[in-house]
């Protein structure tokens, strides 16, 4: 039996995925060519985002279709708000099947390097003054991502802190009302600011971050290794290890696109995961 590509769409992810998409009615007049099939077309999406491949290198026999069809699908879906809702889907069934840890959220930041100049890139201190792209992060207590968002690389990590917080969607899945916060926050000494200890309290979260000028072994590495685990599980996608896109909002698709399928892994094969409580 041959084994299933990562890029291959099964049945049971299609049909999170298909309700999710703009419908275009086809002209009746002057009804041009046919619109290559969005499933093979997501496919070629996901193809580029696994292997990090060019869009015009796009193998043709794969039947994906050009690589421009799917940079172009790709921005109309972009537009659409397609991938945060794909997001905020799945969060909801790992909620309703108890996959979701709110207990707590750890936060972290992530250099890349960014060949082509653009929005929210700028000359990374940790490149030599390359210019460079920060991904910044949050999951819940066992991992799973919560939210990303993407600065210059010239950013502080600090500065996210608020922006992540406030962008974890309504996640739903149980009765009553939808989580949006976990109910603490842990980051390393990069977070270390009482301005925004007190923003985050303001919340209704409880920060716990290491201190500045105090000795490494704070303890909270033993508890926010998740997120640097969830980080080299996102980079895994190779289009996400560099950023070739001048359009942050491509860039920030295939972030998000990455965040949801790291959660369709986890519904599709789950596996106990230590829990930052415990």
């Amino acid at each position: 039996m041959a084994r299933r590509k990562p890029w291959d769409v099964d049945d049971e992810l299609w049909t999170v995925v298909e309700p999710l998409l703009p419908k275009i009615e086809r002209r009746t007049r002057h009804p041009g060519r046919k619109r290559h099939p969005d499933r093979l077309v997501f496919q070629g999406i996901l193809f580029v985002l696994h292997t990090g491949i060019a869009w015009e290198h796009l193998p043709q026999e794969l039947g994906f279709g050009s690589g421009m069809t799917c940079w172009r699908r790709l921005a109309e879906w972009t537009e659409a708000g397609v991938w945060p809702r794909l997001h905020e889907a799945l969060l909801a069934k790992l909620r309703s099947a108890d996959a979701l840890d709110f207990s707590a959220g750890a936060v972290d930041g992530s250099h890349i390097r960014a060949l082509p100049r653009g929005p929210k890139t700028g000359r990374s201190p940790v490149d030599r003054g390359r210019t460079g792209s920060k991904h910044h992060l949050i999951t819940d207590a066992t991992g799973i991502p919560l939210a990303v968002t993407l600065t210059g690389g010239n950013r502080n990590d600090v500065t996210q802190l608020i922006p992540l917080l406030q962008a974890v969607p309504p996640v739903r899945g149980k009765r009553g009302r939808p989580r949006r916060r976990p109910d603490v926050v842990l980051g390393d000494r990069g977070y270390d600011h009482e301005k925004y200890r007190r923003l985050v309290r303001a919340l209704g979260v409880k920060p716990l971050i290491a201190r500045r000028g105090t000795e490494h072994g704070s303890g909270l590495g033993t508890q926010r290794w998740v997120v640097e685990r969830a980080f080299a599980h996102l980079h895994w996608f190779r289009r996400l290890r560099i950023r070739w896109e001048i359009r942050d909002d491509i860039h920030e698709a295939f972030l998000t696109l990455g965040c949801a399928l790291i959660c369709w892994r986890r519904l599709s094969q789950p596996t106990r995961s230590l829990a930052l409580s415990q």
